[in-house]
């Protein structure tokens, strides 16, 4: 048999086994640079000026186009983001926020839930009694471009996932996070149930007390 002689297929062999290594070497350090060039999203925080948004709402079942510029004329506004309507824990702050809302007209802030539901869901969570009951407006960011502008999280629902109703979602749901914005377009607080441990209904009553304390000074 026919082959190269023994010094010259070590030195072949070595040749490659280092060819390789140093090929790994330099993958290795391209995708590292790649991950470096990447932008990391910062966290919106207290002081930073508030993304503007328009976005179709619904008022009681009523639709209408919700522009945050707009709605920070007439005093701060109390913007909440939400995983899904027809869900324990968005039920519960729905309601929550419907039962305090002359509190907060009495401050002179408004609200808006944003979630990724879709504005026909959302048209019916808005006039359902025993949640938003026609008293705030709701939004829909089905493309979730609002949420990202916020820096927020979205995950996917769960295959098969069904809601109070029983009827599947199937949408994305957006952590729970609640903004304060001031009538100068910064944010003013932001909590989170994720980082501050908050129920849903808690995000009501701190985002109450700020709101006080600001229609007070």
């Amino acid at each position: 048999m026919v082959g190269r002689p023994p010094l010259l297929w070590y030195a072949s062999y070595h040749f490659d086994g280092q060819e390789a290594i140093a090929m790994k070497k330099a993958l290795f350090v391209l995708g590292l640079s790649l991950l470096i060039s990447l932008p990391v999203l910062a966290a919106l925080k207290v002081g930073d000026k508030a993304p503007d948004f328009s976005a179709r709402g619904s008022l009681g079942g009523k639709e209408f186009d919700f522009s945050l510029q707009q709605a920070l004329k007439k005093g701060p506004v109390v913007v909440y983001f939400f995983p899904s309507a027809y869900t324990k824990g968005c039920d519960l702050e729905a309601h929550t926020f419907s039962q305090e809302i002359d509190k907060f007209d009495a401050a002179g802030a408004s609200i808006i839930g944003v979630s990724a539901d879709s504005i026909a869901r959302l048209n019916r969570f808005a006039a359902d009694p025993e949640f938003c009951a026609g008293k705030f407006p709701v939004a829909s960011d089905a493309d979730k471009k609002i949420a990202t502008s916020y820096n927020l999280a979205t995950n996917p629902a769960k295959a098969g996932m069904l809601d109070v109703k029983g009827d599947a979602i199937d949408h994305d749901f957006i952590e729970r996070v609640t903004f304060v914005i001031g009538k100068d377009h910064k944010i003013i607080a932001s909590f989170s149930s994720k980082d501050d441990n908050l129920s849903p209904d808690q995000h009501v009553a701190k985002s109450l007390e700020i709101v006080q304390k600001l229609g007070s000074k």
